[in-house]
């Protein structure tokens, strides 16, 4: 199956899916709902969403699950998002929630081609301050 586009809103779904496993193992579309301060009804309805794309294993009571599309979907969104908040954080000093907000909007538009340019960018960031702190 190849990868549907999803929208941010989506996006943001699974990736609450994909925390929530990480962290807990399991996960239900009442934790998904109270992560992302969302109604019930609202991530019922991205979980059908997102199950009928193939991301994820989804039945009413059931404990939800990824498909290796959904996980390999997931952890590209997680990654980037990371990157992105690293980025604003540790080497702009953007304030923790600034940075958190803006990386969240980031992930969904930058492409994978100037995120490795950007994982690039902070790598020789860090060799190059770390060459600093050692003289």
């Amino acid at each position: 199956m190849s990868e549907l586009k999803l929208t941010a809103s989506l996006e943001d779904y699974l990736e609450a899916v994909y925390e929530i496993i990480e962290e807990k193992q399991g996960v239900r579309a009442s934790g998904i709902s109270q992560r992302l301060g969302v109604a019930r009804s609202s991530v019922t309805e991205a979980l059908k969403l997102l199950a009928a794309k193939g991301y994820i294993n989804y039945g009413r009571y059931d404990v939800i699950s990824l498909t290796d599309l959904g996980e390999k979907k997931a952890k590209a969104i997680s990654e980037k998002h990371k990157t992105l908040y690293g980025f604003l954080s540790k080497i702009l000093g953007v304030e923790d929630k600034e940075a958190n907000l803006t990386a969240c909007k980031i992930e969904h538009v930058i492409s994978d081609e100037v995120n490795d340019k950007l994982i690039n960018f902070i790598k020789q960031y860090e060799k190059e301050r770390s060459k600093k702190v050692s003289k």
